[in-house]
């Protein structure tokens, strides 16, 4: 493991550049609008924080997952990968990684199972068709894509350390820490090292808080227009937010979302013969 993320393979191989970004979603984006495309990766960003609280883990487990997926789908077209398949198997392996332990198979299909029941049933009104065998299939191709670049640095270390150098109100850090939780529904985990997003976060707590963090912020010697656009880009999430609505909206965008030319039907999921055809 890398002692400090400026060494790391998070820093060193995963800080894409937002125009490469886009270049990859092209083939989506021939059938999605950006708008779609960006609330498809919202609502699997909601379903792995579903499956993590359903499964106790740790917020920065879910973190973890949840990066894992977007990586994927930041270098793979959505048609590659069921991204029903992805989920599931993020969460496995950001379990694994993070030192949360392993998940029993039968307990990981289950919370599958229950979470899209009870939760995304207006999404998914199925039964959630995918056995264990999938998720490790898929979890072989997830390191692959990522070659093996599993460490992981998150926004709530730096996040804690400035709010203990700020000395300010003991409300200011579960604001910030909530933005920090939203801004996985972004592209700047992908694009960002994450000491500028616990500062743009930050900066935007302190925004609604009226608390003035200027000052601050140019002793800090960082680039305010990062931090600004990190802040735009979090900030434009909740503006989508306020006109989406979820229920009504999500299964007509996945019904459009390009898929793999075949998946496993419920009966041959359950009797444990299917085969790999969610992984294209």
């Amino acid at each position: 493991m890398a002692g400090n993320f400026w060494q790391s393979s998070h820093f060193q191989q995963w800080v894409l550049d937002p125009p490469e970004l886009f270049k990859n979603r092209q083939a989506d984006l021939n059938v999605l609008t950006e708008d779609g495309y960006q609330k498809i990766m919202i609502f699997f960003a909601n379903f792995i924080q579903s499956l993590g609280e359903q499964l106790k883990l740790r917020q920065q487990v879910i973190a973890t997952a949840t990066i894992y997926f977007k990586r994927f789908y930041s270098r793979n077209s959505l048609k590659c990968i069921d991204p029903w398949l992805m989920a599931p198997t993020c969460v496995f392996l950001a379990s694994k990684v993070e030192e949360f332990g392993v998940i029993s198979n039968t307990r990981l299909i289950s919370t599958c199972q229950a979470v899209v029941k009870n939760k995304f049933s207006h999404a998914h009104p199925l039964e959630y068709p995918y056995r264990i065998n999938l998720v490790l299939e898929c979890e072989f191709y997830l390191l692959e894509m990522m070659d093996c670049c599993l460490v992981l640095y998150h926004p709530y270390r730096p996040l804690t350390e400035y709010f203990k150098e700020l000395q300010q109100d003991e409300s200011l850090f579960p604001l910030a820490w909530r933005i920090v939780n939203d801004s996985l529904r972004t592209d700047v985990c992908l694009t960002y090292p994450p000491y500028l997003i616990s500062l743009a976060c930050l900066h935007i707590a302190c925004v609604i808080q009226q608390k003035d963090l200027r000052q601050w912020l140019a002793e800090c010697n960082v680039d305010m227009d990062k931090i600004l656009e990190i802040s735009r880009q979090i900030l434009a999430l909740y503006e989508l937010w306020k006109s989406y609505d979820e229920k009504k909206e999500i299964a007509a965008i996945l019904e459009k979302m390009p898929k793999p030319n075949t998946s496993p039907t419920p009966t041959s999921a359950q009797d444990g013969s299917q085969q790999s055809q969610a992984v294209q």
